[in-house]
């Protein structure tokens, strides 16, 4: 159908122009925030013809078109509709029908999904770093060798002014005065702890409190917890303040107050919290061996379904900033998961019968294979309950090989074949391991879709 017929088709069935709040869209999907979600006609919308599925996720209510299409159809809906277009107010409006986990992940996904390019270059950077030692390509002296190691290890060490930045935007802070706190942080007075080595830190004493000079360079949860407070103030202080002495006595209030409460207080309990959190996975990772890539890759998917894994890229950020494992663990777990639901979605298109059925699998299984895994899940794979089982045995699977071959990540955000890239620098036995976990992932996904079958008509049934 063309997009302003689809457009036309879909609005009655969203209840009218009056039920939606707010409309956006992504790669594949329209992003649709509503006043009343009883509204919908969830069931009529997925029998059209261009659509490839729907669901509920998040606070909004979310229709696959696929690439190509989707920004044709938010664009009609826009002009054809009358909707108005939203989009600065959409993620607030989407985080008003969210229950309290969920926005809490949402938050830490809005502030670390914008610093993933800086934490992939860093991993290739390092990948090839590590390729020009082993290989000998060049000296050992080679300035080559300094400044691509600068390149590097530069984003970690100015993690938490990256974090400042994205964390004052989401907090609806000064981002500026969100970057000074991660300079604070990271200042040079302050002992950088990634060359620690056997030096210690010189102890001040401030207002009562002994404070180690020691900075924190690498980590997530102190500038996290530290820009959240700032934009308190900020915000608390500028009730007060008269608009003409705004630009004065604001900033200057902001940064002293949060500067010494950070440095006294925050930084070490944040540095407590992070250590302890890495620490325990750390410990779960390595004493529950392959049993925890069991437990890991097969409710990863399910996990997905609820929005929480929105927040885990925090937890991979903190993983690669500690000194003491530097390597993130988890990706490769949540990356069988990913492949093994696009397994299912390919026996579900040699399987079907249902032409539309095979019109979506097909693309939405490869889609699962390029890390974006909401297409094969809610458009196929959910819809039919067994193969969404299937999954999540193929994902148990896999999750289970890569934990128990050590395979490892340098970065995070990428999953599936992209993420090859940032497993690659970490060995070729690490590649090697990863391939296979992939294999496994998909081929057991595939054949379990098989002998659990599924009825078509359970597509009709099952409700997200």
């Amino acid at each position: 159908m063309e997009p302003k017929k689809i457009a036309n088709k879909i609005l009655p069935l969203l209840g009218g122009k009056e039920n939606i709040e707010s409309a956006t869209h992504c790669a594949t999907r329209l992003r649709l925030v509503l006043k009343d979600d009883e509204k919908v006609d969830k069931g009529a919308i997925e029998e059209l013809e261009s659509v490839k599925g729907a669901f509920f996720t998040s606070g909004q209510f979310q229709i696959i078109f696929g690439t190509g299409l989707v920004n044709k159809v938010h664009a009609a809906l826009i002009s054809e509709g009358g909707v108005e277009e939203l989009k600065t107010s959409h993620a607030e409006a989407a985080k008003k029908k969210m229950n309290p986990l969920a926005r809490f992940a949402r938050t830490l996904s809005n502030i670390f999904v914008p610093i993933i390019p800086a934490i992939v270059a860093s991993g290739l950077l390092m990948g090839l770093l590590g390729m020009m030692k082993a290989f000998g390509w060049v000296e050992p002296d080679s300035p080559f060798i300094l400044l691509l190691d600068m390149f590097a290890s530069a984003a970690f060490i100015i993690l938490p002014i990256l974090i400042g930045v994205s964390a004052a935007k989401e907090f609806g802070a000064n981002p500026y005065l969100g970057a000074v706190m991660g300079g604070i942080l990271t200042h040079p007075t302050l002992l950088n702890p990634w060359g620690l080595a056997n030096a210690t830190p010189d102890v001040i004493s401030v207002l009562g409190f002994n404070v180690d000079l020691i900075g924190y360079q690498g980590t997530v949860i102190p500038i996290l917890l530290v820009v959240y407070v700032m934009s308190f103030i900020e915000k608390t202080t500028r009730k007060f303040v008269p608009n003409v002495l705004d630009l004065l006595i604001t900033p200057f209030v902001t940064v002293i107050l949060t500067g010494f409460i950070a440095l006294l207080i925050i930084g070490p309990l944040g540095t407590g919290i992070g250590n302890a959190l890495t620490g325990a996975l750390q410990f779960i990772y390595t004493h529950g061996g392959f049993i925890a890539g069991i437990v890991f890759g097969g409710l990863y998917s399910t996990i997905v379904i609820t929005g929480v894994h929105h927040s885990f890229h925090a937890i991979e950020a903190s993983l690669l900033a500690d000194p003491n494992i530097a390597v993130n663990f988890l990706l490769p777990i949540w990356s069988m998961a990913n492949v093994a639901q696009g397994g299912a979605g390919l026996a579900v298109f040699f399987k079907t019968r249902n032409k539309k059925m095979k019109s979506i699998a097909l693309p939405a299984s490869f889609t699962s294979f390029l890390g974006i895994t909401e297409p094969v899940i809610f458009g196929v794979n959910l819809k039919l309950v067994r193969p969404f089982i299937a999954a999540a045995i193929g994902g148990a699977a896999g999750g289970a090989y890569v934990v128990f071959m050590n395979v490892t990540a340098n970065a995070y955000g990428l999953t599936g074949i992209p993420m090859m890239a940032i497993v690659a620098p970490l060995g070729m036995s690490n590649l090697i391991n990863y391939i296979i976990g992939f294999a496994i992932a998909v081929s057991i996904a595939f054949i379990m879709t098989f002998v659990l079958g599924f009825k078509e008509e359970d597509a009709k049934q099952t409700k997200v």
